[in-house]
C-alpha cells in the first residue's frame, strides 16, 4: 500500500515537472501559448530561413508563417539565450559556430539543452561593383588596410590600397562591412585579420603568451572612416557599392552570387568565390552557417520540428536552399545533421570555443 501510494506521489510530481517545462516554453497562463516559431541571428542565413518558412507554410496548411529577424547572430545569440518560454525565441540562426561564454549564458538562463544543426557551407566574399578597379586581396592586405593598430602599430595611416601594396589601385581604402554584433564580423575577424596578423612572427608569439592582447591588436578595426559599419543588411552594403564603385564591400557568397550582374568577386589569395571553391574549402573565407533550437520548444511550440525538417529537404546540391545561393555541406555532415533533426540530440559544450 506505502509503495502504490509512494509511486502515485512520484508519478503525480514527475508529471507536474513535465508539465510546468510545456507551460513555460508555452509562455504560462497569464502568457498564452506562442502559435507561431520565431527565429532571430544571421543577416546571412536570413534569406534561407525565410525561403525554409516559405516552404513551411506551403507543406504544412493552416499552419502560420514563422516570424524570421535579422539581429545578427551575436545579438541573436543573447536574445535566444536570455531563457525559456514564449517570451524568447525558439531558434537561433548563426553564420558561426555559438561561442562557449554564449553557451555558459545560456545554461545560467535555464536554457540547459540546445540542438546544434549545421545547415550549409557560407563564403565571407569581398566583392566590389563591376565599374571599379579590379584587384586582388590577401589576409594581410586586409588586415594591414583595416586594422586600428597593424601589428601594434600606434595607429593605421594607410590612406590608400596603394600604400600597402603598390600593385593595388592608386585609390581610397573604402570597405563597406558588417557591425560588431554579426557573425560574418567574427567571421572576418577569425579567417582573414587574425590569419593577416599571424603573418608577422612577433604576432604568432604574441598569440601564445597573450590572447587577449593577441585578439585586441589582430582583431580591432580601424575607426576613421575607412572601414563603415553598415549594419545588419547585406542588400545595403551592395546598394552602397552600386553608388561607390571604387569601394569593396563584405557580405556572405549568396548576395554576390544574386548579385553577379553588378558585382564581382576580389579574389582571396588568387582563388575566387565560387559555389565549387567555398564547397571545397579552397576558398580562404569558406565558414560554416548554423541553426540553434532550444529542445524544450520542440514539442510545445506548433510545427517547430516540422521546420526543422524542412530545413532538411531543402539544404541538398540539388535543394531550394542551393538556388537561393546556399552551399551545400558535406554529404557526411548532411547526414549528421539529418541525424541530429531526428534525435534531437544536444550539445554539452565540452568543445566549443
Amino acid at each position: 500500500m506505502k509503495h502504490n501510494a509512494l509511486f502515485a506521489l512520484s508519478a503525480f510530481a514527475l508529471a507536474a515537472t513535465l508539465a510546468g517545462c510545456q507551460d513555460q516554453a508555452g509562455g504560462g497562463s497569464s502568457a498564452g501559448a506562442r502559435d507561431q516559431i520565431r527565429a532571430v541571428g544571421s543577416s546571412t542565413v536570413y534569406p534561407f530561413a525565410t525561403a525554409v518558412a516559405e516552404q513551411f507554410v506551403q507543406n504544412n496548411p493552416g499552419m502560420k508563417s514563422p516570424i524570421i529577424e535579422s539581429t545578427g547572430t551575436g545579438g541573436g545569440m543573447k536574445l535566444f539565450c536570455a531563457g525559456v518560454g514564449a517570451q524568447h525565441p525558439d531558434i537561433e540562426d548563426a553564420s558561426r559556430r555559438m561561442k562557449k561564454s554564449e553557451f555558459d549564458q545560456c545554461q545560467a538562463n535555464g536554457v540547459t539543452e540546445i540542438i546544434e544543426i549545421q545547415v550549409g557551407v557560407d563564403g565571407l566574399a569581398f566583392a566590389q561593383s563591376n565599374e571599379g578597379p579590379a584587384m586582388s586581396l590577401t589576409p594581410e592586405i586586409i588586415y594591414k588596410a583595416l586594422a586600428a593598430n597593424p601589428f601594434g602599430a600606434t595607429e593605421n595611416t594607410a590612406e590608400k590600397w596603394s600604400d600597402i601594396d603598390p600593385s593595388l589601385p592608386d585609390i581610397a581604402i573604402s570597405v563597406f562591412g558588417p557591425p560588431s554584433t554579426s557573425g560574418t564580423r567574427d567571421s572576418l575577424a577569425e579567417l582573414v585579420l587574425e590569419v593577416g596578423c599571424k603573418s608577422d612572427p612577433a604576432m604568432k608569439e604574441l598569440k601564445e603568451k597573450n590572447e587577449d592582447e593577441f585578439k585586441a591588436t589582430c582583431t580591432k578595426i580601424r575607426e576613421d572612416g575607412k572601414y563603415v559599419d553598415s549594419g545588419e543588411n547585406d542588400n545595403l552594403i551592395v546598394q552602397k557599392l552600386g553608388a561607390n564603385p571604387n569601394s569593396v564591400g563584405v557580405f556572405g557568397y549568396s548576395f554576390l552570387e544574386e548579385n553577379r550582374d553588378t558585382l564581382r568577386d576580389i579574389p582571396l589569395n588568387g582563388v575566387e568565390a565560387t559555389y565549387d571553391n567555398v564547397a571545397s574549402g579552397t576558398y580562404p573565407g569558406a565558414r560554416p552557417l548554423y541553426i540553434y533550437v532550444k529542445k524544450a520548444h520542440v514539442n510545445v511550440i506548433p510545427g517547430l520540428k516540422a521546420y526543422m525538417e524542412e530545413f532538411a529537404k531543402g539544404w541538398g546540391p540539388d535543394g531550394y536552399l542551393a538556388k537561393r545561393g546556399m552551399v551545400a555541406s558535406s554529404e557526411d555532415v548532411r547526414a549528421k545533421s539529418a541525424a541530429t533533426v531526428t534525435t534531437l540530440a544536444v550539445i554539452d559544450g565540452s568543445d566549443l570555443k
